[in-house]
């Protein structure tokens, strides 16, 4: 599922992760590839609370971030939020029992929606260490067993609606956007001792007419080399763009996007797809070129798009999405042209979603915030296969490995599949 490379119309991609990393390891929260694809075949279709599980645990208190599977362990990110606790939590990937805590405890006030608790970040594993983001708390780096390896103060963050960028690693590295904040940057930490490699910093733009906070990104870099080289992939307020991934420096950036951006990018066949949210714009662009290709490279421009928080995934040459309103689209990835759009609404009372989809042998999962899971053809002609109520509230997006679904909700950490 990881290393490797395979060649998409001349530009070489190399998969997101670890050359040493196993076919059933999910490590991180888009998984192996950073794009929300899956290679495995035969997952579950049917399940529910109760239903087709290998296991459920409790958790202590309401979480968003999405789990992490390596090897026959699980981590997840969770909050005590009373205390202060900010914590990755390790479970037996056999049994769901708890292996392991770790982390740190803050108590000075920071500011978040009401429904983004702290550790929204989704914590990030090469197989020999694990990492997390807690925002103004600090980024930190364990061992398998849970034990401290390094951790880095970046600084205070303040946004009304919170953090929730997750790491990202990559060429030894570990990426993170340090976000949305009155100052912003985009990092590059040694993975193994949290040395600063490199930084670049965002600078704010001017949006006539807007409110002061509706300004950010949440959306984390995709790392992939292109003609040999390694890059990233960036969302930022107003605009996408591509880096070296070693140095930081810019080598593209193209315009179109509006000033709050959730989603993180895709890229697929060479070209990069990039959403914003709260009726934002949406666009293409083909990778390549020097500085701003907005003119030579955009492909296609959306004006007005509903909300997005979760990301899509692109499957055989088309774009797919679970919007914010719990609204499935899919578009022409080369054009844009929308396709279909069709609102997935199962027994629970909202169909809000906030997940991203994962794609598994042309299959879209996602699971809405009412908890009802749905899993529907990448295709263009729309198909629902199932509809699978999970009777909890879940926010984070599914993980997959050796063909069990791991969901964390509010109440309970779920295994879906054999035992």
């Amino acid at each position: 599922m990881l290393g490797g490379m395979k060649f998409i119309h001349g530009f070489a991609v190399l998969l997101y992760g670890l050359a040493n990393a196993n076919a059933a390891d999910w490590p991180a929260w888009r998984g192996p590839h950073g794009d929300g694809l899956c290679d495995e075949t035969g997952l579950p279709m049917h399940w529910s609370a109760t239903e087709n599980l290998a296991w459920a645990v409790d958790l202590p208190e309401r979480g968003n971030s999405t789990p992490a599977v390596w090897g026959e362990q699980v981590f997840i990110t969770q909050a005590i939020e009373k205390e202060g606790r900010r914590m990755v939590w390790c479970f037996d990937r056999k049994t769901g029992g708890k292996l392991w805590e770790a982390g740190t405890t803050y108590t000075e006030a920071e500011a978040t929606h009401a429904m983004n608790p702290y550790c929204a970040g989704s914590p990030a594993t090469d197989g020999e260490r694990v990492i997390v983001n807690f925002a103004s708390a600090g980024v930190f780096c364990f061992d398998l067993k849970g034990r401290e390896i390094w951790h880095r103060d970046l600084g205070k963050l303040y946004h009304i609606w919170g953090n929730g960028a997750s790491p990202v690693l990559a060429n030894g590295l570990c990426y993170l956007n340090v976000g949305p904040s009155e100052k912003v940057k985009l990092v590059a930490l040694d993975s193994k001792t949290g040395a600063t490699v490199w930084e670049r910093e965002e600078p704010r733009q001017a949006v006539p007419g807007t409110q002061p906070d509706f300004y950010g990104s949440w959306s984390d870099p995709l790392p992939r080399t292109i003609d040999g080289k390694p890059q990233l992939i960036m969302s930022w307020p107003l605009r996408v763009s591509a880096m070296e991934a070693m140095t930081g420096k810019e080598i593209w950036t193209c315009q179109g996007l509006n000033q709050l951006v959730y989603t993180s990018p895709l890229l697929s066949d060479g070209i990069v797809v990039s959403m914003g949210g709260y009726n934002g714009m949406a666009l293409g662009v083909k990778v390549g070129g020097q500085g701003d290709v907005t003119e030579s490279h955009r492909l296609w421009h959306h004006a007005k798009s509903p909300q997005r928080i979760g990301s899509g995934a692109i499957h055989a040459g088309h774009i797919f999405i679970l919007n914010d309103p719990g609204v499935a689209q899919c578009f022409n990835l080369k054009t844009g042209e929308q396709l279909w759009q069709e609102r997935l609404q199962g027994p629970a009372a909202t169909g809000q979603n906030w997940s991203s989809l994962v794609i598994s042998e042309g299959r879209c999962y996602a699971v809405n915030q009412g908890g009802d899971a749905f899993v529907f053809k990448a295709s263009p002609q729309f198909e629902l296969l199932a509809t699978n109520s999970m009777g909890e509230t879940v926010i984070g997006s599914m993980a997959v490995s050796d063909g069990q679904l791991f969901i964390r909700g509010y109440k309970h950490l779920f295994c879906v599949g054999r035992k």
